[in-house]
Order: C-alpha cells, then sequence, then structure tokens
C-alpha cells in the first residue's frame, strides 16, 4: 500500500479507536441515566390508619410485611402481634392479606382469616390489639420518601429510540475498525465479513425493540439496549478469532432473547411462578444430573454434552436461571416458610453435582449466589455461617484429592516465577503483558497477540479487550455489569413483589460474581477459576442464561407491566 494512504489509513483507524473508547463511556452514562429516570415518585400506594393512636401509615410495597418485628415494612409496637405477623400484598385483583402462622390471627372487618383473604377501601384490619382502616393514598398528608437513586419525575432521559441510534453508530464505527486491521491494510485487501455481523447484531437491536413497542407496548428498553452492548462487543471480538463461533454467538443470542421474553411473561405473575418453582426445582437438578451421566470431559471438567453435529451445550449455565427462581418467593410464601431446609437441600446438589463434574468455578458462583439468596430470604447470618464453615471444609477435601486445583493455588500471586511462568502461570502472565500492551485505546480488534493463547476466547477473554479495545472499553463493560447491583437494590423497593426484589438482586449478584471471577483470575488477583465474563467470552450456553438472568432484572423493573397496571385505591399511575 502506497505511503501516504498507509498514514491516511493509520490516522482513520486511531480517530475509530478513541470514538469507540469515547461512545462506550457515553453509551454506559445514557443507559444508566435512563435507568434512574422516568420513574413515579415514592407515593403511598394505599394508607393503612390507625384508630387507637391516630396515626397513618404509608404503604409503600405492592408486598409489605406487618409485625413487631422492626425490621417489618409497617412496625406495630403491640406486645400482642407477633414478630411476623402477617402479609399485605398487592395483585390484579386487588389487595388482600395473609396471615403467616401469627399466635393471635389477622381479623378482616371482626372475621378471622384462615387464607389470602382482599381487602377493600374502609375495611377494618385487626392485628393482635390493633386496629387499622384501609384508605386511599391521596389522604396521606406525611412526607414521601426520596430514593437515593432514582430522579424525581419531570427531568427528562435519553429516549430508545434515540438510545438505539447511538448504539447502531456505535457498531458501524466497531465494524468499520474490524475491517481496517492491520493484516489488511498490509495486504491491501479490506474483508468486509465484519460488516455482516454487525450489520445483523443491529438488525436484531431494532428488530427486539419494534417487537416489544409495537407488539408488548412496552415503553422502557434500557436493560436490553445494555445487553445488545455487551452481546455486540463479544460478537465483533469473535469474529477474528473464529467466524464460526461468531455465528454461534449469534445464534445463541436469537435463543437467549426469545427466552428472555419469554420468561418476562412467565414471571408476570409471581403466584403462577410459585406453582411451578416445584417443576423447575425437578428439571433444574435433572439437568444436572444427565450432565453427570453423559457429560464430557474437557480440561478437567465433565459439564459439556455434545448434542448430534458437534453442538455442545453446557446445562449448568441454564441451571443458574432456575437456580434464582427456586430461591426467589413471594413474601408470604417466604414469611410462612421460616426454615431454608429445601433451598438448602437443592443448593448442595447443585453445587456437589457441579463439584462431581470438576467445575468448580460455577460450583463456586451457584455457593455465592446461595448465601445471597439466604439472607435475602431470612436475614439469618447462623445459617451463612454454617454454610461457609461448610464450603471450608469442602474445599480442603477438594484441595486434596483435585492436585491441579491445588498446582493454582500454588501458582497464584506468583505467576511470573519459576518455574510457574512456564507452567500454571503461562496464561495468567501474559495476559498481563497483554493487558498494559493495549493502552487507553488498544492496538485496534483483530491485531492483538493474546487471542493466540489457550482459552483467550473464553476464561481469559479481558485480556483480548484490554489489548485489542483498550483499558477504557474493558472498564466500561466491568462497570456495565458491575453496577446492575446498585440498580437491583434501588428497585428493591418498587418492585411488585418480594420475588422480583430478591431475584433480581440475585441474579446480579450473580453476574458480579462470575464477572469477578474470571476479570481477577485472569489477572492473578484470585486463582483463575475457568469461568467465562457475561456476555462477552465466547460459548453458546452462557450467552442464553446471561439473556436469562436479564430476565429477572428487567421484570423487577415496575415499568415493565406498567401499561397493564394501573393504582388501586390511587390515581397514581406507573
Amino acid at each position: 500500500m502506497d505511503g501516504f494512504i498507509a498514514v491516511v489509513f493509520d490516522i482513520i483507524v486511531i480517530i475509530l479507536r478513541v470514538a469507540v473508547s469515547v461512545l462506550s463511556v457515553l453509551i454506559l452514562v445514557k443507559i444508566y441515566s435512563s435507568l434512574r429516570h422516568n420513574r413515579r415518585d415514592e407515593r403511598p400506594l394505599i394508607m393503612l390508619y390507625d384508630e387507637f393512636s391516630k396515626k397513618a401509615v404509608p404503604v409503600l410495597c405492592w408486598e409489605n410485611s406487618i409485625g413487631r418485628s422492626k425490621s417489618c415494612d409497617i412496625f406495630i409496637n403491640d406486645a400482642t402481634v407477633s414478630r411476623e405477623h402477617a402479609v399485605l400484598l398487592r395483585r390484579d385483583s386487588g389487595w388482600s392479606i395473609t396471615d403467616t402462622g401469627s399466635k393471635s390471627g389477622v381479623f378482616v372487618n371482626g372475621e378471622k382469616i384462615n387464607q389470602r383473604t382482599n381487602i377493600y377501601l374502609n375495611d377494618e384490619i385487626r392485628i393482635g390489639s390493633t386496629t387499622l382502616t384501609v384508605k386511599r393514598a391521596e389522604e396521606f398528608e406525611g412526607v414521601s420518601r426520596r430514593s437515593w437513586f432514582f430522579v424525581p419525575k419531570g427531568k427528562k432521559s435519553i429516549s430508545p429510540k434515540k438510545l438505539l441510534l447511538l448504539l447502531s453508530i456505535y457498531f458501524f464505527i466497531i465494524t468499520l475498525e474490524t475491517c481496517l486491521t492491520n493484516k489488511n491494510l498490509e495486504t491491501g485487501i479490506i474483508d468486509l465479513m465484519p460488516f455482516t455481523y454487525g450489520l445483523i447484531v443491529i438488525g436484531l437491536m431494532w428488530g427486539t425493540y419494534l417487537f416489544t413497542s409495537l407488539v408488548l407496548k412496552r415503553v422502557n428498553f434500557e436493560i436490553e439496549s445494555l445487553a445488545f452492548f455487551l452481546t455486540g462487543l463479544g460478537i465483533m471480538l469473535s469474529v477474528h478469532q473464529s467466524e464460526r463461533q461468531a455465528l454461534v454467538q449469534i445464534i445463541s443470542a436469537v435463543i437467549g432473547i426469545i427466552m428472555f421474553e419469554c420468561l418476562i411473561k412467565f414471571l408476570e405473575d409471581p403466584d403462577r411462578v410459585n406453582l411451578y418453582t416445584k417443576w423447575i426445582y425437578i428439571a433444574s437438578l435433572g439437568l444436572l444430573a444427565v450432565n453427570l451421566i453423559f457429560g464430557k470431559t474437557e480440561y478437567g471438567a465433565a459439564n459439556w454434552i455434545v448434542l448430534p453435529g458437534g453442538i455442545s451445550v453446557q446445562p449448568s449455565e441454564v441451571v443458574k436461571v432456575g437456580f434464582v427462581i427456586v430461591g426467589s418467593g413471594s413474601l408470604d410464601k417466604l414469611q410462612t416458610n421460616k426454615n431454608l431446609l429445601g433451598f438448602i437441600v437443592f443448593s448442595a446438589l447443585c453445587v456437589g453435582a457441579l463439584a462431581l463434574m470438576g467445575d468448580f468455578g460455577t460450583a463456586l458462583i451457584f455457593f455465592a449466589t446461595f448465601l445471597l439468596l439466604s439472607f435475602m430470604r431470612s436475614g439469618d447470618f447462623k445459617t451463612l455461617v454454617l454454610a461457609v464453615t461448610s464450603a471450608i471444609f469442602a474445599s480442603t477435601i477438594v484441595l486434596r484429592f483435585k492436585p491441579y486445583i491445588t498446582d493454582r493455588f500454588k501458582a497464584w500471586r506468583h505467576v511470573f516465577e519459576e518455574p510457574y511462568v512456564w507452567d500454571t502461570g503461562y496464561q495468567q502472565a501474559r495476559t498481563l503483558i497483554y493487558c498494559a500492551s493495549g493502552g487507553l485505546f488498544g492496538v485496534g480488534i483483530g491485531n492483538g497477540f493474546c487471542k493466540t493463547l489457550f482459552a483467550s476466547e473464553s476464561d481469559i477473554v479481558i485480556g483480548v479487550v484490554c489489548e485489542e479495545m483498550g483499558i477504557v472499553v474493558a472498564l466500561v463493560i466491568s462497570i456495565a455489569i458491575g453496577a446492575l447491583v446498585f440498580y437491583a437494590r434501588a428497585i428493591t423497593t418498587r418492585s411488585r413483589s418480594t420475588f422480583y426484589s430478591i431475584s433480581a438482586c440475585c441474579a446480579a449478584g450473580l453476574l458480579v460474581v462470575q464477572l469477578s471471577l474470571n476479570i481477577f483470575g485472569a489477572t492473578d488477583i484470585l486463582p483463575l477459576t475457568g469461568v467465562t465474563f457475561p456476555f462477552i467470552s465466547a460459548g453458546g450456553s452462557s450467552m442464553i442464561a446471561c439473556w436469562g438472568l436479564f430476565s429477572f432484572i428487567k421484570a423487577a423493573d415496575e415499568r415493565t407491566y406498567a401499561v397493564k397496571k394501573q393504582g388501586l385505591f390511587s390515581t397514581s399511575e406507573f
């Protein structure tokens, strides 16, 4: 290629690399800014009026625990009231109340209830010696609380169409940069194949938006935009490593999107989810059992099943979705079932099956999610201490009988030392070198050397991201997933059910634990565990599972089902 033209191309490629980093930051800011806006004020949904004390009690959540415990949503300072006495909840049919095993019972208009009972305006609810009257939310004259995360109504944010347009420009620039690799410039032949994949990503994104907005009548698209942002990056990184793998990622993304939409529809009714939980429980264990029997061992773990045609699937990835469903539940269900025995048994079977397969990285993810689910369900630190103690004991046994795991611990924090730098620490040492060589904006997609390392497309993909796209993009995609924990925590006070609150927090927590193990393992901050980077690492099963986990966060957003739901006993609309 002519020297002058080569210089011009170099300048263009540098501009494109910088533009990708700048747009990555802008897109992340716009997505999370939009998640903070367009929300209803956190005003009461209804009000309970204490006839004796003449005090008004605002009801702020869709599901509310009532009792003498100060951890209850509605605290009643009455010695005749149980610590967790009842649950007041809202469903499509209206408001209802459930006695959750209290000593003195719950009375509605003087009649003792034995099951979930509907309540209406001006009904009197007697709990212990306290009588509460149901009133409209507009009658509450107190000060509404403000959320630390959400911005009051009236502030404007980017529209879904403008956000998608920004993402489309972003992927167009990435595809253009991908075509203009140094290899192509040296030969003078520009490979246009990346444009095909880029256009497919953009088409999927707009097609999903049109379907959800025109057919499903949804008004928000931020969670899907975040998923497409990460999915598209993962696909474009795969193009220069393996076009076949890029195609697998696209097909898996399509399956994941379908699963995402189906799950949102299924999760619409928490009571329906409760009815199917036992079948999901059985199906999840059944998948792991099939994996144990027919699993193919690859790189020390028998967590793959090879289907006809050479297609490999990883059932444990899909089981993550079932694990979150089984561990969550509506408040009246969780509060009446005061022990965690069933869930503990389920978790132990899942983690045990993964350990038998040799997939200790995924087992660790499940165990961390179990701790989070257990605490959110009960707040019982004793259960957590017992679980952690058991895990430490089990880990010592694993290290005794799995020498390759012991070798990884020996190399940990010593990957640049002999003999590890040429053996068990080889991957991490090279990954750290390649991460540093990428600088802020990277050397360009396809121009890196990290992709020549074993498992560069999965376990150590962060090295490829840092080298080829730069540390700025690597930080952006890490924050994009990590910040979901804060968002999921913020929507817990606005979710339509405790099921949504728990499942969203735990899905986000699971993704962050997986992200941390991947990044910290590849960079020698933690021992290398061999788990994928959500959305970015190659792997069809992982891609599908990530979309499935995002559905819990989407379902927890009250706007997702808002077009069908309006205020009951209140003029407020969502």
